[in-house]
């Protein structure tokens, strides 16, 4: 099986559970906000996050860091970010 599928599998499996649970979409969205969050978290000292990562990203000083970090932390808002818009 695909990466692609495997992770679409999860994805509705963790859907169709909310489902059976009562969670609504948007409790849905919210748990997998959190999520997300909690692994960014997990890879980041507490100063470098918000609870919007979107002002991270507009109040980041570009050159507060070292270059390789600083690319690796935006690179990692950003995927954030876009997990959840998407919502996986």
């Amino acid at each position: 099986m695909s990466v692609r599928r495997r992770a679409f599998a999860a994805v509705s499996a963790a859907v169709r559970a909310d489902r059976a649970a009562g969670v609504s979409a948007d409790g849905a969205a919210d748990a997998f906000a959190d999520r997300v969050r909690d692994e960014l978290a997990a890879e980041l000292p507490d100063e470098d996050l918000t609870e919007d990562l979107d002002d991270c990203l507009d109040s980041y000083t570009m050159g507060s860091k070292p270059r390789c970090e600083e690319a690796e932390y935006l690179e990692l808002l950003r995927e954030a970010i876009g997990r959840m818009a998407r919502g996986r």
